[in-house]
């Protein structure tokens, strides 16, 4: 147990250094967006200049000053986007500590199966128990809380196995379940953007006086589509994850089930009463033995 405690413990650091990490990103993406609304601020408005005479005595346009595609993004997405960049960071979380829990070493380790499958061979109880204590990996823990309870019948040993085997998948199943949240709740985030540009735009054409320019308008169509676009891209692979994680647990777990049976049966008929009698040569009856239940002493 010992073995399972610091490895979750290590995940759980690695998960917070991870977050620490996105948020110290996020404080730099906000600060950015802040600074560049500060210079759109100080920058007169272009679009409330005429003109103005050159030597000659014309008019000339002023052109607007160039901006950035980046900058111009983050500016027109506003808040819903930065809302949908920290969904983004949060799903990148998730697939990484998922993807380093969901390995088939840590379900089917080839050496534990093989170093068990000896110890059962060589009637080495005692110590394949104590190899499935010690391991970490899903197979081990199922086999240690199964032989575990033989003492008391193989049929509460094989429901203990069940049980723990159904607490592990629940949690794995809540941690792949984030992924559908975030598929789910990206694309709302990007809709409300879309509402929000669109509203954005009839607002500006409604106290205009005058027919608004497409120029004039550009700001609130660049949120509508900008939010809609992050927060389809951030819903796509949100989906393609829970979908693959989904289908890699389902089939590890049906490999578990098989060699955890395949395992089992070699305790099957120990405990078991004898029914038939074998009758010696000289014609007295007696019992035939099977072996007693083990006992295993843990660690």
């Amino acid at each position: 147990m010992k073995g399972i405690a610091m490895n979750e413990a290590v995940v759980r650091n690695r998960f917070w250094c991870l977050f620490l990490a996105v948020v110290a990103g996020l404080m730099s993406v906000g600060l950015t967006q802040s600074s560049i609304r500060a210079q759109d601020e100080g920058r007169p408005i272009v679009r409330e200049e005429i003109g103005r005479l050159s030597a000659d005595g014309h008019v000339s346009e002023l052109k607007k000053p160039q901006e950035s595609f980046m900058a111009w993004m983050i500016r027109a997405s506003g808040i819903f986007g930065f809302l949908i960049m920290l969904v983004l960071f949060a799903m990148i979380s998730i697939i990484m500590m998922i993807a380093l829990q969901l390995r088939r070493d840590n379900y089917l380790p080839p050496s534990f199966i093989e170093e068990f499958e000896q110890q059962l061979l060589a009637k080495d109880y005692q110590g394949a128990y104590e190899s499935a204590k010690a391991s970490d990996s899903f197979i081990g823990r199922i086999m240690a809380a199964g032989m575990g309870r033989l003492s008391r019948g193989y049929e509460e040993a094989v429901e203990q196995m069940q049980q723990v085997g159904e607490d592990e998948t629940m949690s794995m199943e809540h941690k792949i379940g984030y992924l559908a949240l975030i598929g789910s709740v990206a694309p709302m985030l990007g809709l409300l953007g879309t509402v929000q540009g669109m509203v954005m735009a009839f607002q500006y054409i409604a106290n205009s006086t005058t027919s608004p320019k497409p120029a004039e308008l550009a700001d609130g169509i660049a949120t509508a589509l900008f939010t809609t676009l992050e927060g389809m891209v951030v819903a796509i692979p949100a989906i393609v994850f829970y979908s693959l994680y989904k289908n890699r647990l389902a089939r590890f777990l049906m490999e578990c089930g098989f060699v955890a049976d395949n395992l089992m049966k070699n305790f099957q008929n120990i405990g078991k009463p004898a029914a038939p009698v074998s009758v010696s040569r000289s014609g007295s009856a007696s019992p035939a033995t099977v072996p007693a239940a083990p006992h295993f002493h843990s660690l």
